[in-house]
């Protein structure tokens, strides 16, 4: 088991008033510090005892819940603890400075975590998966977060490495012993185990980055001339006064945006200027913006007050016919609806959903989540690649140890040194 030089500890819940605040402790000294804490009684292990702390004086520090968890089965895979203090500013200081005399240490961020997976307790993705559902917003952040806490995505990823070791290992025996009578079914099942892998990860890849807009939010742009209504329309569908709404054409100049949840799924609405030709020199400016900001979005929420669009409805863009309470026609494929009055809003509202829905929808093992999977799968891809056009045993070979390397950094099996500093430090203190 590999354990931290030091006995760490650090508050795990939020911070500001509450009735309770857990403090978290890990390391070797942690049975010591609880028998000092405790005067001399440690609680059983994993039963929650009341007991009054007191600091190296004899001062009495507080009436805790007191939790102690012998490694290797804690969350870090050390010793540790966990008091359950009362909430107040001057308790948690008082029992953080009394661990520090006893000679513990204030937690670096994520460093629970980093210990858990140095001691083998997770994965580097399920360590990925804790940030990820401390940090979900929404319930399909939430759900996704979990199957990959679980350990879904790294089975997956375990599983195509073990099929790597096998294929190597028969490609090993194909160079050591080429002049042997070996089965002819060697070779045969090493392209067919290759064949296979590489079809398997070439689908996993091709899911526009469905599970990464999950984690990071879709983005619905709202676009047309000046004076349409869409930011009436954005105030009306996020139920507040997000952007300033004028008669007079040409008052938003520049993108607002604001977070809503549709079905679950974290979506950011985009308020654009007016397209027009203008020679306003902030207003071009904003016009420009929001053309880019349609190009990049997942969805464009094409608004308009007359009747007329500029683009027809299709994939990525949808067509809402505003102001309907002041009569005129429009296409049959728009949605009608009134800003002002809330007609149509509810039609509206389950298209927006059910366009949230297909981008992000996904069978099978948990999608994607983050760029570093992506960029991992498609250089162990690209090997695979390389290995199955080479005939020369020996390329064949490096080609595999090469892509069993890159799946392996995902999981933090191979060559993680130079991804933990930069994956833990977005923890907080307390993880």
């Amino acid at each position: 088991m590999i354990t931290g030089d030091e006995t760490i500890f650090a508050i795990a819940s939020g911070a500001g008033h509450a009735a309770i605040a857990v403090m978290r402790l890990s390391g070797d000294r942690c049975r010591d510090v609880l028998t000092a804490l405790c005067g001399g009684t440690l609680p059983p292990p994993r039963h929650a005892s009341l007991r009054r702390l007191r600091d190296a004086a004899g001062t009495p520090l507080d009436h805790a819940l007191v939790l102690f968890m012998p490694g290797p089965g804690s969350y870090t895979g050390e010793d540790s603890a966990e008091l359950h203090l009362h909430g107040g500013r001057a308790v948690t200081d008082g029992v953080a400075m009394a661990l520090t005399e006893l000679g513990l240490r204030p937690a670096e961020a994520g460093e629970f975590t980093r210990r858990a997976f140095l001691n083998g307790r997770m994965d580097l993705v399920e360590a990925e998966a804790v940030h990820d559902l401390i940090a979900a917003e929404t319930e399909a952040q939430r759900r996704q977060a979990l199957r990959q806490l679980d350990g879904e995505l790294g089975r997956v990823y375990r599983g195509w490495s073990d099929d790597l070791r096998f294929m190597l290992a028969q490609q090993e025996a194909l160079i050591d012993f080429p002049d042997e009578d070996l089965p002819p079914d060697v070779e045969a099942a090493l392209a067919a185990t290759l064949d296979t892998l590489r079809g398997e990860i070439a689908v996993h890849l091709n899911d526009a980055r469905r599970g990464e807009k999950v984690r990071e939010g879709l983005v619905f742009a709202l676009t047309g001339p000046p004076n349409a209504g869409k930011s009436s329309l954005m105030n009306a569908l996020t139920g507040r006064d997000v952007a300033i709404v004028s008669a007079s054409p040409g008052t938003t100049r520049d993108a607002l945006e604001t977070r809503i949840v549709l079905a679950g799924l974290p979506v950011t609405l985009v308020d654009t200027a007016g397209l027009r030709e203008t020679t306003d020199e902030v207003e071009a400016e904003g016009v420009r913006r929001a053309r880019a900001r349609a190009e990049d979005a997942d969805l464009v929420i094409e608004v308009s007050d007359d009747g007329s669009f500029a683009e027809p409805a299709g994939a990525g863009r949808i067509r809402v016919a505003n102001k309907t309470d002041l009569g005129g026609a429009a296409p049959q494929d728009a949605i009608q609806v009134s800003a002002r009055f809330g007609t149509g809003l509810d039609t509206l509202r389950d298209r927006l959903i059910a366009v949230a829905q297909s981008l992000t929808s996904s069978a099978g093992p948990p999608p994607l989540t983050r760029a570093r999977h992506r960029a991992a799968l498609m250089e162990a891809l690209e090997r695979l690649n390389a290995a199955a056009e080479t005939s020369l045993p020996e390329l064949r070979g490096e080609d595999l140890r090469l892509a069993l390397r890159a799946i392996g950094r995902i999981t933090g099996h191979v060559g993680v040194e130079d991804i933990l500093d930069t994956l833990f430090r977005q923890f907080c203190i307390g993880k």
